[in-house]
């Protein structure tokens, strides 16, 4: 009788036992019992994924690029942004204004996540961390974000406060996503020494600067410490170190490793290949316009234009192409945001104010100084980017790189413009079939008598002219056009007034090659 009450008891106690094991979640004891499960293909969650290109030099038409591409992407719905990174680098103050936009802006919105394929240098580092996730393809690399000066050299306080701010950054980016903090650091700075070490209690790594090494060897491996950077060095990692440092969470061989990452992680499947957004040739164009060399072909083009018109009747080829070249040189410096209304105004009220100074009023006067005064004044302000109500001057180390920047691709075109014009002017008059492009100094004679720029019948003979002698316009002018003295046909220019053909003119003055008529007495 015991012994069935035994076995009775026994039974119960295992029913009891079973019945509390499978009371608990299926999920949780298949935890506890193998770790994370394989969620089934039919449970995982889709989810859209957008490829979003990053290459070349990083600068404000690269940053409004990616703003407008990745709200593009936002609204078609993709939950996962990932950044094609291919890069050296660029501008820094673009780079921390693109930093910013990931980590305050679009990471709460969408997963960001930085796909480097070859490498991610300087402020290409810098937008790189700023994404919640790195994944580097094989043999590519990351880092060495050091600030440095176009045509100058930091040292002292002007270095220590450009990278205090640059490191400031990768501290944001470091706690927004995870990163080790002292390793971003010492991308950027040269005197930050780096050690790895292991915590006993958790048995992973941790990243210490030399200053900040714990005491506890309890707590730390201190004794098996291992120098990761030194202190005379800045730190660039291929991908496999990136990888071991915990600054890439995968390296894959393609996009597809990527997307297999993300989705094994996460538990999601994505839906379909993901859309790839590039730049359109429009921002491209932009960037190529405002690159330091091509704006210094402009520049040269421009001025060598404006050179020209100067030396040359009435209104020709060489206007229109320094007109061309001033609309493209504010037109794409207004598009990346350097010029404003401010600038633009000025820059348009001196072109106005030296096209009065050459077809109204004679000689040289206060308009055409205010003019070119205006026109520097409009174009130093395209330099700088500041708001309309601001004094167009440098306020930052940031400013100042701009401005060197395109000030140095200006001031490149204005030496190639002087050499140009020297050339122009000793040997273009000596070329019979280009000598027409540029007028020839005139060489004074007897008296009042002058020789000045005429084109001449071929068969009629040059003759001089003198103010006082009497003509008849045989081209409208407008204010300039030509007139005809006895047999000499003359470029001229009317003084404050239009006068068409036929109408006799009388020159009242002679200087150099320009000579200004009024409307004959009678």
């Amino acid at each position: 009788m015991k012994n069935s009450l035994c076995r009775v008891a026994v039974v119960l106690m295992c029913v009891l036992f079973f019945s509390a094991v499978w009371a608990v979640e299926p999920n949780d004891t298949l935890i506890q019992l193998w770790g994370e499960p394989n969620i089934p293909e039919q449970d995982l969650r889709t989810s859209k994924a957008a490829v979003i290109v990053c290459k070349g030099m990083i600068d404000d038409g690269l940053y409004k690029s990616i703003r407008r591409r990745t709200e593009l992407a936002l609204n078609e719905g993709a939950e996962y942004l990932i950044y094609e990174i291919q890069t050296y680098g660029g501008l820094l103050q673009s780079g921390d204004d693109i930093s910013k936009y990931f980590i305050l802006e679009v990471g709460k919105k969408a997963k960001t996540v930085a796909y480097i394929t070859t490498e991610a240098i300087s402020a290409g580092a810098m937008i790189s961390v700023s994404c919640r996730d790195i994944i580097m393809l094989e043999n590519t690399t990351i880092g060495d974000c050091a600030p440095i000066a176009i045509g100058a050299k930091l040292e002292g306080v002007e270095r220590e406060k450009t990278e205090s701010f640059t490191r400031a950054a990768f501290m944001r980016a470091a706690e927004a996503n995870g990163y080790p903090a002292a390793l971003l650091k010492a991308m950027v700075s040269m005197q930050i020494e780096v050690y790895r070490i292991r915590n006993l209690q958790t048995d992973e790594y941790e990243f210490f600067e030399a200053e900040f090494l714990p005491k506890d060897a309890n707590e730390y491996d201190i004794d098996n410490k291992q120098l990761v950077v030194k202190d005379d060095e800045l730190l660039t990692l291929t991908a496999s170190q990136a990888y071991e440092y915990g600054i890439a969470r995968a390296v894959v061989k393609e996009m597809a490793g990527a997307l297999e990452f993300l989705s094994e992680r996460d538990g999601v499947t994505f839906a379909g290949e993901p859309v790839v957004l590039k730049t359109n040739w429009s921002e491209e164009m932009v960037r190529w316009l405002n690159s330091p060399a091509v704006m210094a072909v402009l520049v040269m083009l421009a001025m060598l234009g404006v050179y020209i018109e100067f030396n040359t009747p009435g209104l020709g080829l060489p206007g229109l192409v320094a007109v061309i070249c001033f609309a493209i040189i504010i037109g794409s410096k207004y598009l990346v945001g350097l010029a404003n209304w401010g600038a633009v105004a000025l820059f348009v009220v001196g072109i106005l104010l030296l096209l009065i100074e050459i077809f109204v009023l004679p000689g040289f006067s206060i308009a055409g100084v205010t003019g070119i005064t205006c026109i520097l004044a409009g174009l130093f302000g395209m330099l700088i980017k500041n708001p309309p109500d601001k004094l167009p001057w440098p306020q930052s180390e940031f400013d100042w790189q701009l401005f060197t920047s395109g000030a140095l691709g200006m001031s490149i075109g204005f030496m190639g413009f002087v050499v140009l014009a020297w050339l122009l002017t000793k040997y273009l008059p000596k070329l019979q079939f280009l000598s027409g492009l540029i007028l020839v100094p005139t060489a004074a004679k007897q008296g009042t008598e002058m020789e000045v720029s005429m084109t001449v019948p071929p068969e009629s003979e040059t003759a001089g002219v003198k103010v006082g002698d009497i003509g008849e316009v045989i081209s409208t002018l407008r204010p300039t056009g030509k007139a005809r003295f006895g047999d000499a046909i003359v470029d001229v220019v009317a003084e404050a007034e239009f006068l068409d053909k036929e109408t006799k003119v009388e020159i009242i003055e002679i200087h150099g090659n320009r000579v200004v008529v009024k409307p004959a007495k009678g």
